[in-house]
Protein backbone atom coordinates (compact mmCIF):
# COMPACT_ATOMS: atom_id res chain seq x y z
CA UNK A 1 0.00 0.00 0.00
CA UNK A 2 1.09 3.89 -0.88
CA UNK A 3 1.41 4.85 2.26
CA UNK A 4 0.31 8.40 1.68
CA UNK A 5 -2.86 6.57 0.71
CA UNK A 6 -3.32 5.21 4.39
CA UNK A 7 -6.60 5.98 5.59
CA UNK A 8 -6.93 8.55 8.69
CA UNK A 9 -9.98 9.64 10.91
CA UNK A 10 -9.61 12.98 10.53
CA UNK A 11 -13.09 14.47 11.91
CA UNK A 12 -15.63 13.00 14.25
CA UNK A 13 -18.95 14.97 16.08
CA UNK A 14 -21.57 13.96 18.24
CA UNK A 15 -24.89 15.23 19.16
CA UNK A 16 -27.88 14.68 21.68
CA UNK A 17 -31.06 16.26 22.36
CA UNK A 18 -33.43 16.32 25.26
CA UNK A 19 -36.22 18.77 24.69
CA UNK A 20 -36.74 19.77 21.09
CA UNK A 21 -38.59 17.58 18.70
CA UNK A 22 -36.28 16.16 16.04
CA UNK A 23 -35.61 13.09 13.61
CA UNK A 24 -32.79 10.85 13.16
CA UNK A 25 -31.08 13.26 10.03
CA UNK A 26 -31.25 15.93 12.17
CA UNK A 27 -29.32 14.50 14.53
CA UNK A 28 -26.78 12.83 12.30
CA UNK A 29 -26.23 16.19 10.66
CA UNK A 30 -25.86 17.59 13.68
CA UNK A 31 -23.50 15.54 14.60
CA UNK A 32 -22.05 15.78 11.00
CA UNK A 33 -21.88 19.62 11.53
CA UNK A 34 -19.42 19.38 14.23
CA UNK A 35 -17.06 16.69 12.96
CA UNK A 36 -16.93 19.11 9.41
CA UNK A 37 -16.94 22.37 11.65
CA UNK A 38 -13.35 21.36 12.81
CA UNK A 39 -12.31 21.08 9.18
CA UNK A 40 -14.76 23.23 6.89
CA UNK A 41 -12.19 22.55 3.78
CA UNK A 42 -13.14 18.96 4.29
CA UNK A 43 -16.61 19.69 2.71
CA UNK A 44 -14.90 19.80 -0.78
CA UNK A 45 -12.99 16.70 -0.63
CA UNK A 46 -16.35 14.59 0.92
CA UNK A 47 -17.16 11.99 -2.17
CA UNK A 48 -19.34 9.63 -0.29
CA UNK A 49 -21.98 9.95 2.14
CA UNK A 50 -22.54 6.71 4.24
CA UNK A 51 -25.96 6.58 6.71
CA UNK A 52 -26.29 4.01 9.21
CA UNK A 53 -29.56 2.36 9.14
CA UNK A 54 -31.77 3.23 11.71
CA UNK A 55 -34.78 1.45 13.46
CA UNK A 56 -36.20 3.00 16.22
CA UNK A 57 -37.46 5.92 14.72
CA UNK A 58 -38.51 6.91 11.26
CA UNK A 59 -36.65 7.85 8.06
CA UNK A 60 -37.52 7.91 4.16
CA UNK A 61 -35.97 5.78 1.47
CA UNK A 62 -33.79 8.73 0.94
CA UNK A 63 -31.87 9.48 4.23
CA UNK A 64 -28.34 9.56 3.36
CA UNK A 65 -29.29 12.21 0.44
CA UNK A 66 -31.09 13.69 2.64
CA UNK A 67 -27.91 14.11 4.82
CA UNK A 68 -25.87 15.49 2.26
CA UNK A 69 -28.78 17.99 0.81
CA UNK A 70 -29.07 19.21 4.70
CA UNK A 71 -24.75 19.80 4.57
CA UNK A 72 -24.52 21.22 1.52
CA UNK A 73 -22.56 18.45 0.11
CA UNK A 74 -22.62 16.75 -3.59
CA UNK A 75 -20.98 13.42 -3.10
CA UNK A 76 -20.86 11.07 -6.09
CA UNK A 77 -22.51 8.52 -3.80
CA UNK A 78 -24.98 8.34 -0.92
CA UNK A 79 -25.64 5.38 0.70
CA UNK A 80 -27.38 3.45 3.29
CA UNK A 81 -26.82 0.35 5.37
CA UNK A 82 -28.62 -3.08 6.57
CA UNK A 83 -29.29 -2.93 9.73
CA UNK A 84 -26.55 -3.90 12.64
CA UNK A 85 -24.62 -2.59 15.78
CA UNK A 86 -21.76 -3.42 13.95
CA UNK A 87 -22.55 -1.64 11.14
CA UNK A 88 -20.17 1.88 12.39
CA UNK A 89 -16.84 -0.48 11.96
CA UNK A 90 -17.96 -2.22 9.14
CA UNK A 91 -18.40 0.76 7.33
CA UNK A 92 -15.29 2.39 8.47
CA UNK A 93 -13.23 -1.12 7.98
CA UNK A 94 -14.83 -0.80 3.98
CA UNK A 95 -13.84 3.15 3.66
CA UNK A 96 -10.55 2.39 4.76
CA UNK A 97 -10.01 -0.28 2.36
CA UNK A 98 -11.57 1.85 -0.51
CA UNK A 99 -9.41 4.64 0.50
CA UNK A 100 -6.11 2.42 0.81
CA UNK A 101 -7.35 0.94 -2.85
CA UNK A 102 -7.26 4.98 -4.31
CA UNK A 103 -11.05 4.29 -4.72
CA UNK A 104 -12.22 7.28 -2.67
CA UNK A 105 -10.72 10.18 -1.02
CA UNK A 106 -13.01 10.89 1.54
CA UNK A 107 -15.96 9.54 3.73
CA UNK A 108 -18.65 10.98 5.83
CA UNK A 109 -20.10 8.33 7.90
CA UNK A 110 -22.88 9.16 10.14
CA UNK A 111 -25.99 7.80 12.03
CA UNK A 112 -28.61 8.60 14.76
CA UNK A 113 -31.84 8.40 16.09
CA UNK A 114 -34.85 10.04 17.24
CA UNK A 115 -36.75 8.05 19.29
CA UNK A 116 -37.51 10.06 22.06
CA UNK A 117 -38.89 12.42 19.91
CA UNK A 118 -40.80 9.96 17.96
CA UNK A 119 -42.36 8.84 21.70
CA UNK A 120 -42.80 12.55 22.65
CA UNK A 121 -45.13 13.07 19.42
CA UNK A 122 -46.92 10.03 19.95
CA UNK A 123 -46.82 7.95 22.96
CA UNK A 124 -48.01 5.08 20.94
CA UNK A 125 -45.37 4.74 18.92
CA UNK A 126 -43.59 1.23 18.78
CA UNK A 127 -40.04 2.03 18.45
CA UNK A 128 -39.74 -1.69 17.57
CA UNK A 129 -39.68 -1.72 13.96
CA UNK A 130 -40.11 1.70 13.65
CA UNK A 131 -37.23 2.67 10.56
CA UNK A 132 -39.29 0.25 8.53
CA UNK A 133 -41.76 2.99 7.95
CA UNK A 134 -40.77 4.63 4.88
CA UNK A 135 -42.12 8.48 3.69
CA UNK A 136 -41.31 10.13 0.32
CA UNK A 137 -41.13 6.29 -1.41
CA UNK A 138 -41.92 8.11 -4.72
CA UNK A 139 -38.26 9.33 -4.86
CA UNK A 140 -35.51 7.03 -5.86
CA UNK A 141 -34.21 5.32 -2.60
CA UNK A 142 -30.58 5.34 -1.73
CA UNK A 143 -28.90 2.31 -2.29
CA UNK A 144 -28.18 0.19 0.66
CA UNK A 145 -24.98 -1.95 1.39
CA UNK A 146 -23.67 -4.15 4.37
CA UNK A 147 -24.08 -7.56 5.09
CA UNK A 148 -26.96 -9.45 4.74
CA UNK A 149 -29.58 -10.28 7.75
CA UNK A 150 -29.50 -13.61 6.81
CA UNK A 151 -28.50 -16.17 9.27
CA UNK A 152 -29.54 -13.84 12.09
CA UNK A 153 -32.56 -15.24 13.40
CA UNK A 154 -33.80 -18.81 12.12
CA UNK A 155 -36.74 -21.07 11.47
CA UNK A 156 -36.68 -21.92 15.14
CA UNK A 157 -36.56 -18.45 16.30
CA UNK A 158 -39.40 -17.09 14.02
CA UNK A 159 -41.48 -19.86 14.44
CA UNK A 160 -42.88 -19.07 17.87
CA UNK A 161 -41.76 -15.33 17.79
CA UNK A 162 -38.25 -15.07 19.44
CA UNK A 163 -37.61 -12.15 17.74
CA UNK A 164 -37.45 -9.25 20.27
CA UNK A 165 -33.00 -8.64 21.81
CA UNK A 166 -34.66 -8.71 25.19
CA UNK A 167 -35.76 -12.20 25.20
CA UNK A 168 -33.22 -13.64 23.07
CA UNK A 169 -30.06 -12.19 24.98
CA UNK A 170 -31.05 -13.37 28.22
CA UNK A 171 -30.75 -16.53 26.89
CA UNK A 172 -27.54 -16.07 25.80
CA UNK A 173 -26.45 -15.30 29.45
CA UNK A 174 -27.89 -17.74 31.52
CA UNK A 175 -26.49 -20.59 28.85
CA UNK A 176 -23.29 -18.64 29.84
CA UNK A 177 -23.67 -18.47 33.43
CA UNK A 178 -25.35 -21.62 34.20
CA UNK A 179 -21.84 -23.26 32.69
CA UNK A 180 -20.15 -21.07 35.10
CA UNK A 181 -22.54 -22.19 37.80
CA UNK A 182 -24.70 -19.27 38.50
CA UNK A 183 -28.11 -18.64 38.64
CA UNK A 184 -30.42 -16.02 38.45
CA UNK A 185 -29.95 -14.21 41.59
CA UNK A 186 -26.44 -15.08 41.94
CA UNK A 187 -25.79 -13.93 38.01
CA UNK A 188 -27.04 -10.66 39.21
CA UNK A 189 -25.04 -9.76 41.63
CA UNK A 190 -22.04 -10.86 39.18
CA UNK A 191 -23.16 -8.17 36.83
CA UNK A 192 -23.79 -5.62 39.08
CA UNK A 193 -19.81 -4.31 39.51
CA UNK A 194 -19.32 -4.75 35.46
CA UNK A 195 -22.61 -2.43 35.16
CA UNK A 196 -21.51 -0.34 37.69
CA UNK A 197 -18.30 0.61 35.88
CA UNK A 198 -20.02 1.86 32.98
CA UNK A 199 -22.34 3.80 34.59
CA UNK A 200 -19.43 5.70 35.98
CA UNK A 201 -18.17 6.05 32.49
CA UNK A 202 -21.38 7.32 31.34
CA UNK A 203 -21.06 9.58 33.84
CA UNK A 204 -18.26 11.75 33.06
CA UNK A 205 -19.18 11.34 29.23
CA UNK A 206 -20.38 14.31 27.76
CA UNK A 207 -23.50 13.13 25.45
CA UNK A 208 -24.09 9.93 27.80
CA UNK A 209 -28.14 9.85 28.28
CA UNK A 210 -27.69 9.10 31.66
CA UNK A 211 -24.79 11.05 34.24
CA UNK A 212 -25.34 9.14 37.44
CA UNK A 213 -22.71 6.94 38.55
CA UNK A 214 -24.48 3.55 40.01
CA UNK A 215 -23.43 1.11 42.42
CA UNK A 216 -23.42 -2.49 41.86
CA UNK A 217 -25.92 -3.09 44.43
CA UNK A 218 -28.13 0.17 42.73
CA UNK A 219 -27.19 -2.11 39.19
CA UNK A 220 -28.65 -5.28 40.14
CA UNK A 221 -31.43 -4.81 43.14
CA UNK A 222 -34.62 -5.72 41.60
CA UNK A 223 -36.61 -2.08 42.89
CA UNK A 224 -39.78 -0.29 41.36
CA UNK A 225 -37.40 1.79 39.19
CA UNK A 226 -35.41 -0.91 38.25
CA UNK A 227 -37.46 -3.80 37.31
CA UNK A 228 -36.84 -7.54 36.31
CA UNK A 229 -37.11 -7.17 32.63
CA UNK A 230 -35.91 -10.96 31.82
CA UNK A 231 -34.40 -13.48 34.01
CA UNK A 232 -31.67 -12.23 34.69
CA UNK A 233 -31.46 -9.09 33.52
CA UNK A 234 -32.98 -5.68 35.50
CA UNK A 235 -33.67 -2.73 33.75
CA UNK A 236 -30.02 -0.86 34.11
CA UNK A 237 -28.91 -4.06 32.46
CA UNK A 238 -30.74 -3.43 29.21
CA UNK A 239 -30.04 -0.94 26.29
CA UNK A 240 -32.23 2.18 26.57
CA UNK A 241 -33.26 3.00 23.12
CA UNK A 242 -35.81 5.67 24.34
CA UNK A 243 -32.74 8.75 23.19
CA UNK A 244 -31.88 11.25 20.36
CA UNK A 245 -28.62 11.20 19.80
CA UNK A 246 -26.16 11.35 16.59
CA UNK A 247 -22.46 10.56 15.56
CA UNK A 248 -20.27 11.03 12.39
CA UNK A 249 -16.41 10.30 11.45
CA UNK A 250 -14.72 11.45 8.39
CA UNK A 251 -12.34 8.61 6.80
CA UNK A 252 -10.10 10.63 4.13
CA UNK A 253 -6.29 9.23 3.43
CA UNK A 254 -3.34 10.54 5.13
CA UNK A 255 -1.86 12.55 1.45
CA UNK A 256 -5.34 14.29 1.92
CA UNK A 257 -5.33 15.19 5.67
CA UNK A 258 -1.51 16.75 5.43
CA UNK A 259 -2.85 18.50 2.23
CA UNK A 260 -5.84 20.26 4.58
CA UNK A 261 -3.19 20.68 7.65
CA UNK A 262 -4.98 17.93 9.20
CA UNK A 263 -1.95 15.69 10.05
CA UNK A 264 -2.40 16.28 13.65
CA UNK A 265 -5.85 15.33 13.71
CA UNK A 266 -4.63 12.01 11.95
CA UNK A 267 -6.22 8.74 13.95
CA UNK A 268 -4.36 6.14 11.51
CA UNK A 269 -6.86 2.98 11.08
CA UNK A 270 -4.86 -0.12 11.51
CA UNK A 271 -7.35 -3.45 11.02
CA UNK A 272 -10.48 -4.44 10.34
CA UNK A 273 -12.33 -7.75 10.72
CA UNK A 274 -15.88 -9.66 10.52
CA UNK A 275 -17.55 -12.45 11.15
CA UNK A 276 -20.95 -13.70 12.10
CA UNK A 277 -22.43 -16.48 14.30
CA UNK A 278 -24.84 -19.45 13.60
CA UNK A 279 -28.77 -18.19 14.05
CA UNK A 280 -28.87 -18.47 17.91
CA UNK A 281 -31.07 -22.08 17.94
CA UNK A 282 -28.16 -23.59 16.14
CA UNK A 283 -25.36 -22.62 18.10
CA UNK A 284 -23.75 -25.73 19.47
CA UNK A 285 -23.42 -23.19 23.27
CA UNK A 286 -25.23 -20.26 22.86
CA UNK A 287 -23.34 -18.42 25.55
CA UNK A 288 -20.06 -18.67 23.71
CA UNK A 289 -19.32 -16.45 20.39
CA UNK A 290 -16.86 -18.03 18.25
CA UNK A 291 -17.05 -15.70 16.02
CA UNK A 292 -16.65 -12.81 18.10
CA UNK A 293 -13.28 -14.84 19.24
CA UNK A 294 -12.66 -15.35 15.20
CA UNK A 295 -13.11 -11.74 14.70
CA UNK A 296 -11.05 -10.46 17.55
CA UNK A 297 -8.20 -12.42 16.94
CA UNK A 298 -7.76 -11.97 13.18
CA UNK A 299 -8.32 -8.15 13.95
CA UNK A 300 -5.04 -8.13 16.34
CA UNK A 301 -2.88 -10.53 14.32
CA UNK A 302 -3.33 -8.24 11.55
CA UNK A 303 -2.27 -5.06 13.16
CA UNK A 304 0.64 -7.43 14.54
CA UNK A 305 0.30 -6.42 18.18
CA UNK A 306 -1.18 -8.06 21.48
CA UNK A 307 -3.85 -6.90 23.78
CA UNK A 308 -1.44 -5.88 26.16
CA UNK A 309 -0.15 -3.19 23.79
CA UNK A 310 -3.96 -1.70 24.02
CA UNK A 311 -4.46 1.48 25.48
CA UNK A 312 -8.10 1.80 25.32
CA UNK A 313 -10.64 -0.43 25.04
CA UNK A 314 -14.19 -0.40 23.78
CA UNK A 315 -16.71 -3.30 23.97
CA UNK A 316 -20.30 -3.81 23.08
CA UNK A 317 -22.75 -3.16 25.40
CA UNK A 318 -26.14 -3.90 24.38
CA UNK A 319 -26.77 -6.49 27.19
CA UNK A 320 -24.10 -7.80 29.84
CA UNK A 321 -23.56 -10.94 27.85
CA UNK A 322 -21.80 -9.00 24.86
CA UNK A 323 -19.44 -7.02 27.25
CA UNK A 324 -18.69 -11.16 28.52
CA UNK A 325 -18.29 -12.77 25.13
CA UNK A 326 -15.95 -9.62 23.98
CA UNK A 327 -13.83 -9.35 26.84
CA UNK A 328 -13.42 -13.44 26.53
CA UNK A 329 -12.87 -12.66 22.69
CA UNK A 330 -9.93 -10.27 23.54
CA UNK A 331 -8.40 -11.95 26.22
CA UNK A 332 -9.49 -9.67 29.09
CA UNK A 333 -10.42 -9.67 32.79
CA UNK A 334 -14.20 -8.35 33.37
CA UNK A 335 -12.22 -6.19 36.04
CA UNK A 336 -9.47 -4.86 33.20
CA UNK A 337 -7.50 -1.90 34.80
CA UNK A 338 -8.10 -0.25 31.05
CA UNK A 339 -11.98 -0.61 31.45
CA UNK A 340 -14.32 -2.07 28.89
CA UNK A 341 -16.05 1.09 27.64
CA UNK A 342 -15.46 4.57 26.57
CA UNK A 343 -18.71 5.87 26.56
CA UNK A 344 -20.44 3.57 29.33
CA UNK A 345 -22.41 1.43 27.19
CA UNK A 346 -25.81 1.87 25.69
CA UNK A 347 -27.36 1.20 29.39
CA UNK A 348 -26.25 4.73 30.30
CA UNK A 349 -25.02 6.30 27.38
CA UNK A 350 -28.15 5.43 25.63
CA UNK A 351 -28.30 2.95 23.15
CA UNK A 352 -29.12 5.07 19.51
CA UNK A 353 -29.95 1.68 17.51
CA UNK A 354 -27.34 0.63 15.37
CA UNK A 355 -25.30 3.65 15.43
CA UNK A 356 -24.07 3.20 18.99
CA UNK A 357 -20.20 2.17 17.54
CA UNK A 358 -19.86 5.62 15.45
CA UNK A 359 -20.35 7.01 19.49
CA UNK A 360 -17.51 4.63 20.64
CA UNK A 361 -15.06 5.55 17.74
CA UNK A 362 -15.63 9.12 17.21
CA UNK A 363 -14.80 9.03 21.72
CA UNK A 364 -11.79 7.16 21.00
CA UNK A 365 -10.82 9.47 18.58
CA UNK A 366 -10.89 12.48 21.32
CA UNK A 367 -8.95 10.35 23.52
CA UNK A 368 -6.45 8.85 21.58
CA UNK A 369 -5.31 12.33 20.39
CA UNK A 370 -5.25 13.40 23.81
CA UNK A 371 -3.52 10.40 25.01
CA UNK A 372 -1.77 8.68 22.10
CA UNK A 373 -1.53 4.96 21.67
CA UNK A 374 -3.90 1.92 20.26
CA UNK A 375 -7.35 1.55 20.41
CA UNK A 376 -10.33 -1.25 20.10
CA UNK A 377 -13.16 -1.40 19.25
CA UNK A 378 -15.69 -4.45 19.08
CA UNK A 379 -18.77 -3.93 17.64
CA UNK A 380 -21.84 -5.93 17.64
CA UNK A 381 -25.16 -6.53 15.65
CA UNK A 382 -28.36 -8.96 15.44
CA UNK A 383 -28.16 -11.53 18.67
CA UNK A 384 -25.09 -11.16 19.01
CA UNK A 385 -25.14 -12.31 15.71
CA UNK A 386 -22.23 -10.08 13.51
CA UNK A 387 -19.03 -8.46 15.19
CA UNK A 388 -17.00 -5.78 13.23
CA UNK A 389 -14.19 -5.16 15.54
CA UNK A 390 -11.16 -2.18 14.62
CA UNK A 391 -7.63 -1.36 15.88
CA UNK A 392 -6.66 2.64 15.67
CA UNK A 393 -3.41 4.42 16.08
CA UNK A 394 -2.20 7.62 17.01
CA UNK A 395 1.30 6.17 14.81
CA UNK A 396 0.78 4.58 11.52
CA UNK A 397 0.33 1.35 11.09
CA UNK A 398 3.67 -0.32 10.92
CA UNK A 399 2.05 -3.39 8.20
CA UNK A 400 0.01 -0.54 6.53
CA UNK A 401 -3.95 -0.61 7.25
CA UNK A 402 -5.70 -4.47 6.76
CA UNK A 403 -9.12 -5.67 5.97
CA UNK A 404 -8.77 -9.01 6.80
CA UNK A 405 -10.23 -11.76 5.06
CA UNK A 406 -12.34 -13.86 7.27
CA UNK A 407 -13.62 -16.80 4.84
CA UNK A 408 -11.75 -19.26 6.11
CA UNK A 409 -12.71 -18.52 9.61
CA UNK A 410 -16.84 -18.43 8.44
CA UNK A 411 -16.83 -21.44 6.57
CA UNK A 412 -15.73 -23.65 10.27
CA UNK A 413 -18.74 -21.48 12.31
CA UNK A 414 -21.08 -22.12 9.56
CA UNK A 415 -20.63 -25.30 9.06
CA UNK A 416 -20.63 -25.90 13.10
CA UNK A 417 -24.98 -24.82 13.17
CA UNK A 418 -26.50 -28.02 14.64
CA UNK A 419 -29.99 -28.56 12.46
CA UNK A 420 -32.94 -27.16 13.71
CA UNK A 421 -37.01 -28.60 13.10
CA UNK A 422 -40.09 -26.27 13.84
CA UNK A 423 -42.27 -29.41 14.43
CA UNK A 424 -41.82 -31.82 17.09
CA UNK A 425 -43.38 -33.80 20.01
CA UNK A 426 -42.56 -35.50 22.80
CA UNK A 427 -39.51 -34.80 25.65
CA UNK A 428 -36.33 -32.52 24.92
CA UNK A 429 -34.01 -31.18 26.97
CA UNK A 430 -33.32 -27.46 27.55
CA UNK A 431 -30.36 -25.87 26.54
CA UNK A 432 -31.28 -22.38 27.73
CA UNK A 433 -34.18 -20.58 28.91
CA UNK A 434 -35.17 -16.73 30.69
CA UNK A 435 -38.24 -15.53 32.04
CA UNK A 436 -40.13 -12.53 31.20
CA UNK A 437 -41.92 -10.37 33.27
CA UNK A 438 -44.77 -8.18 32.38
CA UNK A 439 -44.32 -4.38 34.10
CA UNK A 440 -46.59 -5.52 36.97
CA UNK A 441 -43.76 -8.32 37.93
CA UNK A 442 -45.67 -10.92 36.81
CA UNK A 443 -44.79 -14.33 34.62
CA UNK A 444 -45.30 -13.43 30.91
CA UNK A 445 -43.04 -15.97 29.15
CA UNK A 446 -41.07 -18.29 29.19
CA UNK A 447 -39.04 -19.13 26.26
CA UNK A 448 -36.56 -22.23 25.84
CA UNK A 449 -34.07 -23.22 23.41
CA UNK A 450 -34.27 -27.25 23.93
CA UNK A 451 -32.47 -30.08 22.26
CA UNK A 452 -34.58 -33.16 20.39
CA UNK A 453 -33.37 -36.95 21.84
CA UNK A 454 -32.29 -36.99 18.29
CA UNK A 455 -29.50 -33.90 18.16
CA UNK A 456 -32.02 -31.48 16.62
CA UNK A 457 -32.93 -28.07 18.41
CA UNK A 458 -36.17 -26.48 18.51
CA UNK A 459 -37.54 -23.17 20.31
CA UNK A 460 -40.62 -23.26 22.41
CA UNK A 461 -42.66 -21.38 24.78
CA UNK A 462 -44.14 -22.31 27.74
CA UNK A 463 -48.15 -23.35 27.75
CA UNK A 464 -50.02 -21.40 30.34
CA UNK A 465 -50.35 -24.56 33.11
CA UNK A 466 -46.57 -24.42 32.78
CA UNK A 467 -45.43 -20.64 33.21
CA UNK A 468 -45.16 -20.00 36.62
CA UNK A 469 -43.77 -23.78 37.57
CA UNK A 470 -40.94 -23.25 34.91
CA UNK A 471 -40.12 -20.01 36.35
CA UNK A 472 -39.39 -21.03 40.13
CA UNK A 473 -35.56 -21.90 38.97
CA UNK A 474 -33.64 -22.20 35.74
CA UNK A 475 -34.38 -24.72 33.44
CA UNK A 476 -31.28 -25.48 31.66
CA UNK A 477 -30.73 -29.52 31.88
CA UNK A 478 -34.39 -29.77 32.52
CA UNK A 479 -36.43 -32.19 30.13
CA UNK A 480 -39.69 -30.85 29.01
CA UNK A 481 -42.39 -32.01 26.91
CA UNK A 482 -43.31 -30.54 23.50
CA UNK A 483 -46.72 -30.36 21.50
CA UNK A 484 -48.65 -27.98 19.01
CA UNK A 485 -47.86 -25.36 16.86
CA UNK A 486 -46.12 -23.23 17.24
CA UNK A 487 -44.29 -25.49 19.86
CA UNK A 488 -45.35 -25.19 23.28
CA UNK A 489 -43.73 -26.86 26.02
CA UNK A 490 -45.40 -28.35 29.29
CA UNK A 491 -43.34 -29.01 32.65
CA UNK A 492 -43.67 -30.58 35.80
CA UNK A 493 -41.94 -28.86 38.44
Amino acid sequence: MDPKRTPVLVAVGQSTEREEIVNAVEMAARASEAALASAPRLRDHIEQVSMVSVVFSQVSARPASELAARLGLAPRRTEYTTPGGNLPQWMVTRAGREVAEGKLDAALIAGGEATRSMRAADPNADFMGAGLASEGAEAEPDPVVGPSMDGVMGPAELSIGLVRPTEIYPMLENARAHGEGRGYAEQRRFLGPLMSRFSQVAADHPFAWFREALSPEQVASVTDSNRLIAEPYTRCMNAFPNVDQGAAVVVTSLETARALGLEDSCLFLWAGATNQECAPATRPDPGQAPAMRAAASATLAAAGIGVDDLSLIDLYSCFPVAVEAGAEALGVALDDARGLTLTGGLPFFGGPGNNYSMHAIATLWERLREAGGLGYIGANGGFLSKHSMGVYGTTPPPNGFVAVDTREAQAKIDASAIEVTTEASGEATVVTSTVVYDRAGGVADVPVIATLDDGRRVAARADESSREAAAREGLIGARVRLEGSPLRFHCER
